[in-house]
């Protein structure tokens, strides 16, 4: 369970009565060092490590790191916005220890999330972290309601010997085709051993369409510990492949053609242990609350890009036809839909049924994802929200005339665009705070200038391997 206490100098009290006990383990396990991990704003992963003894005064009063990071663009350049940007200032990074975990990939090493406070100890109000606690917490009092989500983790394996910065595909073979399992058959196995070793329960890891591609699928837990987990594996992930000669890229398009890597994110509504997406009296079992917050999502989708697909790469995945949902329309079962309702099999529609939103990649922040996500839902309950009618088949083929009259029309097709829907959306940008929904908006901004005049081969190319 993740813990909901913010952190304070001085350290939280639960955490003070054990990290005598926790640092005399890591250290007979060998861990010589823990990796401090937080997503900033273009969702790049950024790191601070500490040698295991300095663990209680991390925990104590923190590791200090600049407030700069929440608006550096995906190429370590900076943008400004009037509270962000400049070198003045510090922070104080936290690790949760509710979340700490052994590194079965990189002996020698632990690994926590952590929260960002200032050094005069309030909520650094750029934390993405801290904000989707926020989210979650808020809901719980609000509404009644908790969360179960995970985030799908695709991924393209390519040679560790292949020209610098090139994609050369490790397997070839069919989409989802034996021969690609069987030739990378022991790093598959060396991948599920780490994952178990770390706790992650592992529903499903197969080879997926594109050249060299995977994917993995993981078990659900409430917001924050699904997106702490969604790190955590791509860590693994791409530690386990070093050990193999290999490299892995989360990129949204790992090059400019075919399909890309998508970070499909689950989600479902639960209240008293309850799933408020089975055994309701709307379509497919929802209730009433489930389908005003599938409403709310599915309205706010054109704005909710900025946050789900935030790099100029992701506007090369996001096309019609190729199961990336670029249409503002939910089905049951329907992949073409950029809000997919997944009822689950028979005997399981009360812990299966959930949400899936399609519109996402892995250079999404998972914490301002998941806390978007919800924030829109939310919107939707509180506004009594109902669903349109669903769709079936894919949206691309319908007519100009067929597509108005369903509600259905294409999300933005450029961070430009899709910059505007945020900034013309309230619900969003209130949610997210006026200090990180201008940190979101510059750095989209800032990523879009950054390509300019650059043909699809080149912007695939500047963020190959960022992610």
């Amino acid at each position: 369970m993740t813990t909901l206490a913010d952190p304070v100098p001085g350290g939280r009290p639960g955490d003070l009565r054990r990290v005598a006990a926790l640092t005399a383990e890591l250290s007979a396990r060998g861990v010589r060092g823990i990796v401090l991990a937080y997503v900033d704003t273009a969702g790049v992963g950024r790191v601070k490590t500490i040698p295991t003894a300095r663990l209680e005064a991390a925990v104590s009063w923190g590791v200090g790191m600049s407030p700069v990071f929440d608006t550096f663009l995906a190429d370590d350049s900076v943008v400004r916005t009037d509270a962000l940007g400049s070198p003045d200032g510090d922070l104080r990074l936290y690790p949760d220890l509710d979340r700490l975990v052994v590194l079965a990939g990189q002996p020698g090493w632990a690994w926590a999330p952590v929260d960002r406070i200032t050094q005069e100890g309030e909520r650094h109000p750029g934390c993405a972290r801290t904000f989707l606690r926020r989210i979650v917490t808020g809901a719980a009092e609000r509404h009644g309601l908790a969360f179960k989500a995970a985030i799908e983790i695709e991924w393209a394996v390519g040679l560790g010997s292949a020209p610098a910065g090139e994609f050369v595909p490790a397997v070839f073979g069919p989409a989802y085709g034996a021969v690609r399992q069987v030739e990378l058959s022991d790093y598959g196995a060396d991948l599920l051993a780490a994952c178990a070793a770390q706790g992650v329960e592992v529903d499903q890891l197969h080879p997926e369409y594109a050249p060299g591609q995977f994917e993995i699928s993981v078990g659900a837990q409430d917001p924050v510990a699904a997106a702490d987990r969604s790190v955590l594996v791509r860590q693994t992930i791409r530690a386990v492949a070093q050990r193999h000669g290999l490299r892995v890229s989360f990129a949204p398009a790992v090059s400019a053609e075919g399909v890309g890597n998508g970070g499909h994110l689950h989600l479902s509504c639960w209240r008293d242990g309850v799933n408020l997406h089975a055994g309701g009296e709307r379509r497919y079992g929802m209730t009433a609350e489930a389908e005003s917050f599938a409403a709310g999502v599915l309205a706010r989708l054109p704005a909710l890009t900025a946050v789900t697909a935030p790099s100029p790469a992701s506007h090369l995945r996001l096309r019609p036809s190729q199961w990336a949902g670029v249409f503002t329309a939910w089905g049951r079962e329907t992949r073409e839909a950029a809000l997919r309702l997944i009822t689950g099999t028979a005997g399981r529609h009360d812990q299966d049924a959930n949400l899936e939103v399609k519109p996402v990649d892995l250079a999404a922040n998972p914490y301002l994802a998941l806390g978007c996500v919800i924030a829109a839902g939310l919107d939707g309950i509180t506004a009594a929200r109902t669903l349109p009618e669903e769709i079936t088949g894919d949206p691309a083929h319908y007519s100009p005339e067929e597509a108005a009259a369903r509600g259905v029309r294409r999300l933005p097709r450029s961070l430009p665009e899709a910059v505007g829907e945020f900034h013309a959306d309230r619900v969003l940008r209130e949610a997210l705070g006026p200090v990180l929904a201008d940190a979101v908006a510059a750095v989209r901004l800032g990523e879009a200038a950054a390509v300019d005049g650059l043909d699809p081969d080149r912007v695939a190319a500047a963020y190959r391997w960022v992610y």
